[in-house]
């Protein structure tokens, strides 16, 4: 039997031509039908969330809406039997938060096939530490490794390395024994990315343009977050073999690059997708976190905030002033 509930969600409207968020009481008969509805405690902090709270309509194309493209909670209705209504779950990418309410509600209505059990031993509150941040991160990293990477063939750089993507890619892959270099243009941040385990932290500049259409090489393997010119010259350094895994635009979406890097080297470009990959994949990600790629310092450094503080978190996620992974707690 359906019931209906109402609840709290921090919603963003159009306001004389600019977007302004707020908390507003909701019912779950606002929220779209589907087969299954969650009650979340928890969501994570994602730079498309800025993107869909500043009116972007790349992101979401109709307003009012809900962002939260990050979701964990206990599932409270189930049309479908799976996943089973008291069972907890994960719901990250595919269209939530975008042009479907997303979790900075405290329910949110989807589709079975959007959801993926909670490993065992994991609290919602650690799934959301990670959120689609570190599941990309995972996925760069778990190309890499398919791709033959290892530690003794040199460095591994992380290119913006203090964001949320790039700073669970530093103690991840410093954790499987890699010999880390974080790139990033956030020098007052460059403690705390050793403290994650990057052997060293540098300056953007690293990535500074250059006409040159090859570099010396100085990377074994990277992770890039960023793309645009910086990932360009990335491609450059990269020793023969060698990969980079691609999952950013901060940068800007276009790559000016040439074949040379590819055809004399042998580099190889991996592209990846956290967003409308295959459920099971997502849940082989989740599980290695909750277990052997558990990222200890990243989960003991994320802040949680409420719901009165997402519009300063937001905009500063647009300002490029945001660094670590910052939680919201519907409980706060």
């Amino acid at each position: 039997m359906t019931t209906t509930t109402e609840f709290k969600a921090w919603r963003v409207q159009e306001q004389g031509g600019e977007y302004v968020g707020s908390e507003q009481t909701l019912s779950t008969s606002d929220l779209p039908a589907n087969e299954v509805l969650i009650r979340v405690s928890h969501s994570s902090l994602n730079y498309k969330d800025a993107l869909s709270a500043s009116g972007n309509k790349g992101v979401t194309r109709n307003f009012p809406h809900t962002p939260g493209i990050d979701a964990a909670g206990e599932v409270i209705e189930s049309a479908t039997g799976e996943p089973a209504v008291g069972s907890k779950v994960i719901v990250t990418g595919y269209d939530l938060g975008m042009n479907t309410d997303g979790g900075f509600g405290e329910y949110i209505r989807v589709p079975a096939s959007w959801c993926v059990a909670m490993p065992d031993g994991w609290e919602n509150r650690t799934a959301m530490i990670y959120g689609t941040a570190g599941l990309t991160a995972g996925l760069c990293v778990q190309k890499l490794l398919k791709m033959g990477a290892a530690p003794e063939q040199g460095k591994v750089a992380v290119s913006g390395a203090s964001g949320a993507v790039g700073s669970v890619a530093v103690e991840l892959l410093s954790t499987l024994g890699f010999d880390v270099i974080a790139i990033s243009g956030k020098q007052d941040h460059a403690d705390e990315l050793k403290a994650l385990g990057a052997s060293e932290v540098v300056g953007r500049d690293a990535l500074t343009a250059e006409k040159k259409p090859m570099l010396k090489p100085a990377f074994a393997n990277a992770v890039d977050t960023v793309g645009g010119q910086p990932l360009a010259e990335l491609l450059k350094q990269i020793q023969p073999g060698g990969s980079v895994s691609c999952c950013g635009l901060v940068a800007g979406p276009q790559l000016e690059t040439t074949v040379l890097p590819f055809i004399l080297r042998g580099v190889n470009l991996l592209g990846v997708d956290s967003v409308e990959i295959p459920l099971a994949d997502k849940a082989t990600v989740w599980k290695k976190f909750a277990g052997e790629w558990a990222c200890p310092k990243t989960e003991a450094s994320a802040r949680d905030i409420g719901r009165g503080e997402l519009d300063g978190a937001l905009k500063a996620f647009l300002k490029g002033e945001s660094s670590g992974k910052i939680v919201l707690d519907h409980a706060l």
